[in-house]
């Protein structure tokens, strides 16, 4: 039986969709391919048509979703600055909803445990990332990749901090604590453009 063509590529865009919201959800490890394949509505059996593996599937999910967050994030500093772009990734709607959120906050300690090459998209992607957010900053400012660094590193750890204590008022304090971090290491770089 022939199918319409773009079908192939519709499903292979719903099996990447949906594990990516999976693993984001569940973790990579507690989800199967045969739960993926459920939600993605096809049977187990459509699977190796389009990946070769789940850990193939996991490194195509992971950057499309890294693509995803790299979108979402130029679109913030567009729409007003670093300022809206903290605001957003810590916000209570990103920290409730993991699936649709940071891959890198839901992830990393599973994403550390993958085959060197989904560890090299990981970094390839991660860089990009970096270097939008560093565009951001003063062209005086020293190593503005490394403040971008400190940026997302303090951003991921507060997401995951709340998300391990979310539903108290203690979720919403580290949320509010991560921003300010964040804001007091891009604070030098301000200072700098203001001299």
């Amino acid at each position: 039986m022939r199918y319409e063509k773009g079908r192939k590529d519709a499903s292979r865009s719903r099996i990447m969709e949906v594990a990516a919201e999976r693993f984001r959800c569940d973790g990579i490890a507690a989800s199967g391919l045969a739960s993926v394949m459920k939600d993605a509505g096809m049977t187990n059996g459509a699977f190796y048509p389009h990946f070769q593996s789940k850990a193939a599937l996991v490194r195509e999910s992971v950057a499309a979703a890294l693509e995803d967050q790299s979108d979402q994030i130029r679109q913030a500093l567009a729409a007003g600055g670093l300022d809206m772009a903290i605001d957003a990734y810590l916000s209570a709607a990103h920290r409730d909803n993991p699936g649709q959120g940071c891959a890198s906050a839901a992830l990393l300690p599973e994403i550390a445990r993958e085959p060197s090459e989904t560890r090299q998209l990981y970094t390839e992607r991660l860089l990009t990332l970096v270097r939008q957010v560093s565009a951001e900053l003063s062209p005086q400012a020293q190593d503005p990749e490394g403040v971008a660094l400190g940026i997302f590193a303090t951003l991921i750890g507060a997401l995951q901090m709340a998300r391990a204590v979310e539903g108290t008022e203690l979720s919403d304090r580290i949320l509010a604590a991560g921003a300010v971090a964040a804001r007091t290491l891009i604070q030098p770089c301000r200072d700098d453009e203001a001299s």
